[in-house]
């Protein structure tokens, strides 16, 4: 499975649960899956979105936050992951799609294609909901099975990224209609 197919399986999931993924290559799949204002797509941020996505978990604790974040990025931001561990929400499930690439930036490999394992990492951050998913047809039942809490879950996949459209969206139209999606 590659990620596309990974991201098409959590969409499939979905109810009414708010996104932010993760930059380039993974937020223009997620657009031309299934575009919606609910749908926060990082366009320049390299590292931030479980950042963003925790931020968001603490400020409205009555919706659901999903972050489809990518192991590279993941890495460079590793503090949020004690971050969100010791804080605990209880609305946020923290997606990592594991490549073992830097898709956005040229599928150079990262560690995690080597030695680092997220799972072993986010574990010694402190989550203790922590699961690892190797099979396409797992998705959608792990993910429609959660219950409220905080969540991490790897999703293993080969590199490579989908040829897919560009995101016709400004960055300040993708901002304004999020904000009113939660707003309401």
């Amino acid at each position: 499975m590659k990620r596309f197919d990974a991201i098409k399986r959590i969409v499939e999931s979905l109810s009414n649960e708010l996104i932010i993924c993760n930059i380039g290559a993974p937020s223009r799949e997620l657009y031309n899956i299934k575009d919606r204002a609910e749908n926060f797509y990082m366009l320049g941020s390299m590292g931030l979105a479980s950042s963003i996505a925790f931020g968001l978990a603490l400020s409205r604790p009555r919706k659901k936050v999903w972050c489809i974040d990518g192991d590279g990025s993941l890495l460079m931001n590793l503090g949020s992951l004690s971050t969100i561990a010791n804080n605990q929400p209880k609305n946020l499930t923290l997606i990592v799609i594991d490549n073992g690439s830097y898709g956005s930036t040229g599928n150079q490999k990262t560690y995690t294609s080597k030695k680092t394992k997220l799972e072993t990492i986010a574990k010694g951050a402190g989550f203790e909901s922590i699961t690892v998913i190797n099979n396409e047809e797992d998705i959608i039942p792990i993910l429609k099975g959660l219950e409220m809490g905080c969540h991490f879950i790897k999703i293993n996949t080969l590199p490579g990224n989908a040829q897919v459209e560009n995101i016709p969206l400004k960055p300040e139209e993708i901002k304004n209609r999020f904000i009113d999606s939660i707003s309401r």
